[in-house]
């Protein structure tokens, strides 16, 4: 079985151009994590949510937040589906056949994969555009400094784990990892 890992690397060498996009895996945004987010230069947004079984799948519609000033709790796909999303557009990447089309909603893109463990390749199919969900650009939505202050910082700490020394610390880490 293919590893998240592999196969978001499979679908950014396929779908994306980092001489033209910014691409991030597994950034956190708004109020959860994008398995894969890419900005295009004009400044639009796509969330990409691997999901690789149906009780993963069939969860992601579970999922509640709570907006931290008003306190509302929301569903995550009525936020989407009503437009209260900072991206303009929505994709599921799913194993090939895993979940029939019309119980995905409509307004989500559909990206299956078939990941061949003999040849180790992984082809991509596009079952159904995503629907812009508003005309907003990302960076109307979410400020640029403070994104890349958080970008910074998160590089920062994956690079000590890259290098295994947030063990190391001798000294209070006063930083924390904090998202």
């Amino acid at each position: 079985m293919i590893k998240v890992e592999e196969l978001t690397f499979a679908y950014i060498q396929k779908f994306c151009d980092f001489e033209k996009d910014i691409v991030l895996t597994n950034h956190f945004h708004t109020d959860w994590e994008a398995d894969i987010l890419v900005i295009n230069q004009e400044g639009f947004s796509h969330e990409i949510e691997i999901k690789l079984s149906k009780s993963d799948f069939k969860n992601d519609f579970k999922k509640f937040y709570q907006n931290q000033n008003s306190g509302e709790k929301f569903l995550k796909h009525d936020k989407i589906g009503c437009g209260d999303y900072v991206c303009n557009y929505f994709s599921f990447l799913l194993p090939m056949g895993m979940i029939a089309l019309e119980e995905i909603p409509q307004h989500c893109g559909v990206i299956e994969f078939y990941h061949n463990e003999d040849t180790w390749k992984t082809e991509f199919y596009i079952r159904r555009l995503p629907q812009k969900i508003h005309e907003d650009f990302y960076w109307n939505l979410v400020d640029q400094k403070d994104f890349l202050r958080k970008l910074s910082r998160n590089f920062y700490f994956k690079k000590l784990e890259l290098k295994g020394k947030t063990e190391e610390f001798i000294f209070r880490n006063e930083l924390g990892n904090k998202k």
